[in-house]
């Protein structure tokens, strides 16, 4: 698919989960015992064969740098074309843009220089496992300016009621985009366009001191616009709280939700570690888990994720938790509904308890 080019477009995206974005963006979180949220949307663009892909953020994003590298685990790393991350360069004291018009402003190169004609868009707190392919074939037999991606929910959970909700008529146009709490149509946050159009509506926005392309540039152009729609029904977590972060990647210990978002698709590709199996001691008790390789596990593990190289001490206990990488649990603890970020050393004999709805959360490099 050399015709799209790729955007993730993480400045707008607002830090919602507490502590585990104290320190980094929230596309760089860790999710399912060893991918980052950025992976998702990432691998969806190139199981889709796209080439030419551009990371815009501002702020809080040297974990992100590092996870994403070259884009070589992506098979991003080219000669030509390939991974641009692209943090913020503001050289021009001429430029009069604001918001995340900026990036397509300043950044204006990237999409000159490509090769594409059309660009996909995207933020990255949509969890799914999308062909793009089939959007993008969909944007061209309909020939409308924008085709947007959404998803008809049949109930609605605490995390959409903030998201963005599409209007739509019978023929699947766009009316309106709002944030109705009654809309079961949740917009995913990834729309179509042609290049030519963009730059058109980044020139047009700036000018009238705008600062946001999709408020700015399509919504409020919908009656001169032909904005379509593409509706997918597959696997979809939105993660804008920590509730919603908790609750999805728990829902992964079902192997029917875990099969729908990486067995029957596409696969998901991620930053490689070179560690060893996961060892179990004749002491250890792991049940209904979902562990990561270079753990090792001498207490008892229950329903919990365990990203890479967590050391769970003999007689320590672990349940309905999230522990990312290398964190060290000392004999005699109990963590249950617990978020360990990264690095966390646990004395003997602590204990920590969280409820579902709203777990006891550790940012990252704590001694507790």
């Amino acid at each position: 698919m050399e015709k799209l080019i790729g955007v993730i477009q993480i400045d707008g995206e607002i830090d919602l989960l507490k502590e585990l974005t104290y320190f980094r963006c929230g596309a760089a979180v860790p999710f399912g015992s060893r991918y980052r949220m950025i992976d998702f949307v990432l691998s969806n663009m190139v199981n889709s064969h796209l080439q030419d892909i551009a990371v815009f953020t501002r702020q809080k994003y040297r974990s992100l740098m590092d996870h994403l590298g070259t884009g070589k685990p992506w098979d991003l790393d080219r000669k030509r074309g390939g991974l641009f991350i692209l943090p913020p360069d503001w050289n021009d004291p001429t430029d009069l843009s604001r918001g995340d018009l900026q990036h397509f402003h300043n950044n204006r190169d990237f999409f000159t220089r490509g090769l594409g004609e059309y660009v996909l868009i995207t933020g990255s707190h949509h969890i799914c496992n999308i062909d793009y392919r089939k959007v993008f074939q969909h944007h061209l037999n309909t020939g409308a300016d924008v085709t947007v991606i959404y998803q008809p929910v049949s109930h609605l959970q605490s995390e959409h009621f903030t998201e963005k909700k599409l209007e739509l008529d019978p023929s699947g146009k766009v009316l309106n985009i709002t944030t109705d709490t009654n809309n079961k149509n949740v917009f995913m946050d990834m729309y179509i366009i042609k290049k030519s159009l963009l730059l058109e509506l980044v020139d047009y926005c700036i000018a009238r001191k705008k600062e946001n392309l999709l408020l700015d540039g399509i919504i409020a152009n919908l009656h001169r616009l032909s904005v379509l729609s593409y509706e997918y029904n597959g696997y979809l977590a939105v993660i804008n709280s920590i509730e919603s972060y908790y609750k999805h990647s728990m829902s992964l210990l079902d192997i029917d939700v875990y099969a729908q978002l990486f067995l029957n698709r596409k696969p998901i590709y991620t930053k490689p570690k070179d560690e060893p199996p996961t060892k179990y001691t004749k002491s250890a008790v792991a049940k209904g888990s979902l562990i990561a390789n270079g753990c090792v596990i001498e207490g008892t593990v229950e329903n919990s994720i365990l990203f890479r190289g967590v050391h769970i001490h003999k007689d320590a206990i672990v349940r309905n938790s999230i522990v990312m990488q290398r964190c060290e649990i000392l004999q005699g603890s109990l963590l249950q509904n617990v978020i360990l970020d990264k690095d966390i050393f646990i004395s003997p004999d602590r204990t920590f308890i969280g409820a579902p709805e709203n777990p006891y959360i550790v940012a990252k490099r704590k001694v507790l």
